[in-house]
């Protein structure tokens, strides 16, 4: 029995083992929020910076072909009137030849009506021109609001990268470390911890007892259910807030064996 039990230590851990091997992955993981809280809401506000700059950038490029499209209106309604001026000569020259008065009413008619032509092209050109003027105001303060948008970005990327290359290091070795406990740990439990951790609001999935309370929440715990904690036979989580609670003593000896190898993040 022995020799089976050596056999599959590594596959087949006690109890107290995991809860060693949990608690531990819960200081590494702590010390990795701690340097997350380092660089603060700086992450969010670079993705904050750099999507209001993706919006600036599209109404620029749709101000840019507003202002086309009024532009080439304009010149249109400019053509329609030159058009409509060589139909109204036209027009008269052919009126000092008819030979009746029908023809003459007709030509008049045809005069008349581009005449109104040119006086829709022009009111078409005066509204162009009033987009144009307004959408090139408005590009202007775009574009000057970008550029402020980009110097903004400059600075809060450029604090991000320092924080970021002052704890790339300790990170890493925390990251990889947490990787080695993980291959401890039963894929069951470790989806468990993951879980209570990502729901947990101080990201603590593994809590200790604190004069007879749970680390986590705070709420009492019966005395049956600390002894049942200190035996180490069963994994036990808090009713209450569903941490995964370890006896003091336990953190105590695990904390005292591995703060010679955790990375200290001041």
């Amino acid at each position: 029995m022995a020799t089976e039990n050596v056999k599959t230590e590594t596959k087949e851990l006690s109890v107290e083992e995991k809860l060693r091997s949990l608690y531990d992955l819960q200081v590494v993981a702590s010390e990795i929020d701690k340097i997350k809280i380092l660089r603060g809401e700086l992450p969010l506000e670079v993705q904050d910076l750099e999507d209001e700059i993706a919006g600036l950038q599209t109404r620029i490029e749709n101000f840019k072909a507003e202002i086309k499209a009024a532009q080439a209106e304009g010149k249109t309604r400019k053509g329609s009137i030159e058009t409509a001026k060589a139909l109204i000569e036209k027009y008269k020259q052919q009126q000092d030849n008819v030979r009746n008065n029908r023809e003459y009413d007709f030509l008049t008619k045809e005069i008349e009506f581009q005449g109104l032509e040119i006086e829709f092209a022009e009111k078409k050109i005066r509204e162009a021109e009033a987009t144009e003027k307004t959408k090139s105001e408005e590009l202007a303060t775009a574009t000057a609001e970008i550029e402020e948008r980009k110097k903004d970005l400059e600075v809060k990327k450029s604090e991000l990268e320092e924080i970021i290359s002052e704890t790339r290091s300790q990170e890493e070795a925390l990251r990889t470390k947490a990787a080695g406990i993980e291959e401890r740990i039963e894929p069951r439990l470790l989806t468990a911890f993951k879980r209570i951790r990502k729901n947990a609001r101080n990201g603590l999935a593994v809590v200790t007892v604190e004069r007879d309370a749970c680390g986590g929440c705070y709420n009492k715990i019966p005395p049956q259910r600390q002894m049942d904690i200190r035996m180490r036979k069963k994994v036990i989580v808090c009713e209450y807030c569903g941490r995964i609670m370890v006896d003091p003593e336990l953190a105590k000896a695990e904390k005292a064996s591995t703060d010679g190898d955790a990375p200290i993040i001041d």
